[in-house]
């Protein structure tokens, strides 16, 4: 029995920082109570005098029902992911892929000296040549 409630305790202890987060952020909050509020609305259209088999068929074939269960999941996702400190990835992914692109392009054997000719057209102007030099006073 000291050990369920042992382990009772280490769990609240585990859960204790996502709750506290979740009653102080209110995009949480938000992201809830759309989920709930999607959730109601689906609901009273699929039960609304239905039979449970009715309701499956109509899930599986009407798109707007559909789209309003992946509104109502997102929005669950969004608010466990907020809970539990993650953050979205896009702008380093997408910084990432730019960067990767760039690189490809300017350092391709086809495409990279042009590429390189006009960027150093664009940046130092026309006609200016730029030539590393390098000092070998010590």
């Amino acid at each position: 029995m000291a050990k369920l409630q042992d382990r009772a305790l280490d769990r609240a202890s585990d859960v204790k920082p996502y709750i506290e987060r979740a009653f102080k952020d209110e995009r949480v909050r938000e992201d809830v109570k759309s989920a709930i509020m999607t959730a109601r609305e689906i609901y009273d259209q699929l039960m609304g005098g239905r039979q449970i088999t009715a309701a499956a068929a109509r899930v599986a074939t009407d798109k707007d029902i559909q789209e309003s269960l992946r509104d109502a999941i997102d929005d669950l996702r969004d608010a466990a992911d907020r809970i539990q400190g993650k953050s979205s990835h896009a702008g380093r992914n997408a910084t990432l892929l730019m960067t990767g692109i760039v690189l490809g392009i300017l350092f391709n054997p086809l495409t990279g000296p042009g590429t390189r000719r006009w960027l150093q057209d664009k940046i130092f102007g026309e006609g200016e040549e730029f030539e590393y030099r390098q000092d070998n006073a010590k």
